[in-house]
């Protein structure tokens, strides 16, 4: 799985220079109502949870993430909600010791990408099969019965350049690989390159996907696969 060291300094101004918008996405979350406690899978530098504990400090948030220069970050951004426990934790070994009625990852181990007309694709940021298989099955572990798994959605990957909020230049170059791609992540400040980033990502085809998740007992619940719909949902039976 992709360790985001290298990016960890500059995430924040990347992230909020228009890449997501963190109000619709909770806003999408945590429809139609609050869960009993959460988990987020791959929360980074906590951007996500600060939203969710802006609106809510009573339940039980626990955050995981496998780059501990993110979760640094995230301490000292989410250190006024109590309610939040940040944990350094690989999803392939995940030990929590407890279950939650809702985990959801949002272009965090696992996302979905929707395309236009083509069917959907879950990518993943865990490239062997085996390691999704054991990630899967931890994570199920931690799912309450008849809890809920929200997986984020996003439209297709594509080269780009940019500037973001501080003045830098961010890029992303994409290349095939045998199972799905590899993704550079690079950050230029005037002509000195500050950052460069390299993760692969493992590809399912849709139908793929749900059967693999279904063998954990995460199953699809039917749903708005538009571009306007941000969370794919599985139940677990």
């Amino acid at each position: 799985m992709g360790d985001y060291s290298n990016m960890s300094a500059y995430y924040d101004a990347i992230m909020t220079s228009g890449y997501y918008d963190y109000q619709r996405i909770v806003d999408q979350l945590l429809q139609p109502c609050f869960p009993e406690d959460l988990l987020e899978i791959g929360c980074g530098t906590g951007l996500i949870l600060e939203e969710i504990a802006k609106r809510n400090t009573d339940i039980p948030i626990t955050g995981i993430d496998l780059t501990q220069s993110m979760l640094d970050i995230a301490h000292d951004r989410l250190q006024s909600y109590p309610n939040i426990a940040l944990s350094l934790q690989n999803i392939t070994t995940l030990q929590l010791n407890r279950q939650f009625q809702m985990a959801f990852s949002y272009g965090g181990v696992w996302y979905f990408v929707i395309d236009q007309d083509k069917e959907p694709m879950l990518v993943s940021h865990l490239y062997s099969e085996s390691d999704n298989h054991a990630g899967l099955r931890c994570l199920a572990d931690h799912i309450s019965p008849q809890g809920h798994l929200l997986l984020g959605t996003q439209g297709p990957h594509f080269n780009y350049e940019t500037t973001i909020t501080n003045g830098m230049q961010y890029s992303q170059v994409i290349e095939p690989s045998e199972f799905g791609f590899t993704k550079h992540y690079y950050l230029k400040d005037c002509t000195q390159r500050v950052m460069a980033q390299t993760v692969q990502y493992r590809i399912y085809g849709f139908q793929d996907a749900l059967e693999l998740l279904a063998s954990y007992g995460l199953h699809y619940e039917a749903s708005d696969l538009s571009a306007e719909q941000l969370f794919i949902r599985f139940k677990k039976c």
